[in-house]
């Protein structure tokens, strides 16, 4: 698939990219000057370093929970400078080398170079799909080992677009064995169909827990390179997970002063950056529905948030093959194994996209596939 996409690039011919996640490059309308501004303060010319990050900042990420009616002190938010550097953080408080954390499949692959370079080995539990996708509470159970730290979800997920709707049973899970929960909830104002999901910042936590997030998805600007990570938990277990995570970051002192003291400006702007997603998600997945109205063969599995759709096709063919075939033809989709996906006949489709283009290459899709 790399080399054919090289080599269509290299030949100068139309590529129609329906892989692409990011959305600075897809034709969304950013308020440039209020975003740049932001980064003017005249505090960025002092270094006074805070190993969980500054107060304003972290107090700017706490009014963001409380739009999602959850008080969050600014003692429990650790700036990042990415969401994976906050897993990073995470794997090295919970985790010695070769200890374990069990995590859903399909998936985002990213997980595994994560773990990879922090020594954790990653421990696939499946996700079932019946009219929805859901987590097999009895299944995730089955695969804890005395190796096992923690339970990763992301909510919603990446790529399925499903909410997390087994909180409490992931939760005895982590109760009973001794785990922490790792909730990413990066798309989590990215819904489409259904109802919005709640954030795991809510309610109660009778398990030590992380929930991850960040300006990249948020307020769709990833090159400005800003996280957090907020911890829950029973008294005693979030003190000592308070302090040993502290210690890390000072160690690092990652997150520089000038990110920090624009992210109030930046997150007080996001509303208006997931508005235009929302619309965007939505024009595009009436479209994918419009075009696999033409194809009976075609299906799309239910997606509720995030910025992705999984398309079932006929297994006439390795995913691999059908790819590259569409590359040859012009347009780019991700192949199910990307993400995870047992067998043949998955495609990952982003719905970011321009609505032009996007048409056009689910369009394109139809006709690679052949006639109705």
């Amino acid at each position: 698939m790399a080399r054919a996409l090289r080599e269509r690039r290299a030949s100068g011919r139309p590529l129609i990219n329906l892989t692409a996640s990011n959305p600075t490059q897809c034709g969304f309308r950013y308020d440039q000057a209020a975003i740049l501004a932001a980064l003017s303060d005249p505090r960025s010319m002092t270094y006074d370093p805070e190993p969980r990050g500054m107060r304003s900042a972290r107090e700017a990420v706490c009014r963001y929970y409380g739009q999602h009616r959850r008080p969050v002190a600014p003692e429990q938010i650790f700036l990042t400078t990415s969401t994976s550097e906050a897993y990073s953080w995470v794997f090295r408080l919970l985790c010695d080398a070769g200890d374990e954390v069990l995590i859903a499949q399909p998936s985002y692959p990213l997980f595994d170079f994560l773990a990879q370079i922090e020594d954790v080995r990653l421990v696939p539990y499946p996700l079932l799909y019946h009219d929805g996708w859901q987590i097999d509470p009895e299944g995730l159970r089955a695969r804890v080992t005395e190796r096992t730290r923690a339970i990763a979800v992301v909510h919603p997920n990446n790529p399925t677009g499903h909410w997390t709707r087994e909180r409490r049973e992931l939760e005895r899970i982590c109760e009973e064995h001794g785990l922490a929960l790792i909730v990413d909830e990066v798309f989590l104002d990215s819904w489409m169909e259904g109802e919005r999901g709640e954030s795991f910042a809510t309610g109660g936590h009778p398990a030590l827990t992380f929930v991850l997030s960040g300006i990249s998805k948020i307020g769709a600007l990833p090159q400005m390179k800003a996280a957090w990570i907020a911890v829950f938990g029973p008294e005693r277990a979030i003190a000592q997970a308070l302090d040993r995570l502290e210690v890390v970051a000072d160690t690092f002192l990652s997150m520089n002063t000038p990110v920090q003291c624009a992210l109030p400006a930046w997150l007080e702007g996001a509303n208006s950056m997931q508005e235009q997603i929302r619309a965007r998600t939505a024009a595009n997945l009436r479209a994918l529905d419009a075009a696999i109205a033409a194809h009976p063969a075609i299906s799309r599995l239910k997606v509720e948030a995030g910025w992705y759709v999984v398309v079932r096709v006929p297994a006439l063919s390795s995913d691999e093959d059908l790819v590259v075939r569409l590359v040859e033809h012009g347009v780019s989709v991700h192949p199910g194994y990307f993400f995870g996906f047992s067998g043949d006949g998955w495609l990952v489709v982003s719905l970011l996209p321009i609505e032009q283009e996007f048409r056009r290459g689910v369009e394109m899709v139809g006709e690679v596939l052949g006639p109705v």
